[in-house]
C-alpha cells in the first residue's frame, strides 16, 4: 500500500495533524511518514502527550515505528489489524487525556468489538478540550453519528502535577447516520460550574459571583465546590449552553497571579462571543466533528469562519480518505461545511 507523506508544519503546525493522521491511518491501514512535526512550536517534535498518542494508536492495530522518542521531528506508522480489548495509557506528565482519548476513540469504535480504556493524565489543560467539553458538547453529537462510547472522570488532573485519570467504554458502532445542525434550536438549559482543588473557595465563589453580574444567571445555575479528588492546585470554570441541537461550552483556567474577576471574564467572554452570532457549532467544536463526521456517514454543519486549526485538519483528512469537504460563507458570521464521505 502506498505510503502517505506528510509536512507536519504545514497549516496549524500542531499536535492536531499528527493525531488525525493516527487515527485514519489505524482505520484505513495506510502507513504514513511525516516530517518537521511541531516545527514551528517553541519545543518542536514529540512531547509525551503526542508520544503517548503514537504508542496508543501502535497499540490498538499492532503498528510498527520508526521514530517513536520524545523530541523526534519525524515519524513512520505502518499499522496492523484494528483490535478491541483492555488499554491503560499514562502520559507521565499533565498532558492532556482528552487528545489521546480522541486518537483512539473512532478506530476503537470501528473495530467491531468492546474496548475500555484507562488514560492517565492532564484532564483540564490549556490548549486542549477538558472532560467537560467532551462529555457535553462532543459525546453527544458523536452518539447521534451512530458511535457508542461512554466516558468518565475518575480523578482530576490539573497543570503541572497531572495524576487525573478518565475511563472510556467503546462498544461496536450502531448503523451511522449523517449528522446536520443548521440552527441551535431553542434553549433548554444553561449553567455555571467553579472548580478549585487545593486552593482557597472563595475564588470560586468570585468567578460566580462575576458570571451572575454580567450574564445575570440565575444563581441556582451557577455551582461552586472544591475537588478533592485531584492532586496539586487547580481552578477551572465551564460555563455551559443547552439548546436543542447543540451544547457550546465555555472554559476558563485559573492562573497564578490573575484576580478570580479576570478568569471570569475570559469565559464570560466566550460565551457573549458564541451568542453574538447564530452559528450553532463552535469553532473548537467544529475541529472535532470534522474526523467522526469523515469517517461515518458525513452531514453538515453551521459554525464560524473556519480557523487554520479546521482547515488543516482537512488536509489532513483528505490525504487518507476519498472524501469530499466543502466550506461555502453564508454570510460575515456564518459558514457551512458539508461532508460527503465517496462510499
Amino acid at each position: 500500500m502506498p505510503i502517505v507523506t506528510m509536512d507536519g508544519s504545514q497549516g496549524e503546525g500542531g499536535g492536531q495533524i499528527l493525531r488525525t493522521a493516527l487515527a485514519l491511518s489505524a482505520v484505513t491501514g495506510k502507513p504514513f511518514v511525516i516530517a518537521n512535526i511541531r516545527a514551528g512550536r517553541a519545543k518542536p517534535g514529540l512531547m509525551r502527550q503526542h508520544l503517548t498518542a503514537v504508542k496508543a494508536a501502535a497499540a490498538i492495530c499492532g503498528a510498527q515505528m520508526e521514530g517513536a522518542a520524545v523530541g523526534s521531528t519525524r515519524l513512520r506508522f505502518e499499522p496492523g489489524a484494528l483490535r478491541a480489548g483492555e488499554y491503560a495509557f499514562n502520559i507521565g506528565s499533565a498532558g492532556s487525556t482528552s487528545l489521546v482519548l480522541q486518537t483512539v476513540l473512532l478506530p476503537l469504535a470501528l473495530s467491531g468489538g468492546t474496548s475500555r480504556v484507562t488514560l492517565k493524565g492532564g484532564t483540564h489543560n490549556h490548549g486542549a478540550p477538558p472532560f467537560e467539553f467532551l462529555a457535553h458538547a462532543f459525546m453527544p453529537l458523536l452518539r447521534r453519528l451512530g458511535f457508542n462510547a461512554d466516558i468518565e472522570l475518575r480523578r482530576y488532573g490539573f497543570y503541572p502535577v497531572g495524576g487525573g485519570e478518565v475511563h472510556a467504554e467503546i462498544q461496536p458502532c450502531s448503523p451511522l447516520s449523517p449528522l446536520a445542525i443548521e440552527e441551535r434550536g431553542a434553549s433548554v438549559s444553561q449553567k455555571g460550574e467553579a472548580i478549585v482543588s487545593n486552593l482557597p473557595f472563595h475564588i470560586a465563589e468570585r468567578e460566580l459571583a462575576r458570571v451572575a453580574e454580567r450574564l445575570e444567571w440565575p444563581r441556582p445555575e451557577l455551582s461552586a465546590r472544591t475537588e478533592k479528588r485531584a492532586d496539586g492546585t487547580g481552578n477551572v470554570l465551564l460555563l455551559r449552553l443547552g439548546f436543542e441541537n447543540v451544547t457550546e461550552v465555555a472554559i476558563a483556567f485559573g492562573r497564578t497571579g490573575v484576580p478570580a474577576e479576570t478568569v471570569a471574564d475570559d469565559a464570560v467572554q466566550a460565551v457573549l462571543d458564541y451568542l453574538a452570532g447564530s452559528a450553532p457549532v463552535g469553532g473548537h467544536l467544529a475541529d472535532q466533528l470534522l474526523l467522526p463526521m469523515a469517517l461515518g456517514a458525513g452531514g453538515r454543519f453551521v459554525t464560524g469562519k473556519p480557523s487554520s486549526h479546521t482547515l488543516t485538519n482537512i488536509q489532513v483528512i483528505r490525504q487518507f480518505l476519498d472524501v469530499h469537504i466543502e466550506a461555502v460563507e453564508l454570510d460575515k458570521r456564518s459558514w457551512q461545511l458539508t461532508i460527503a464521505p465517496s462510499s
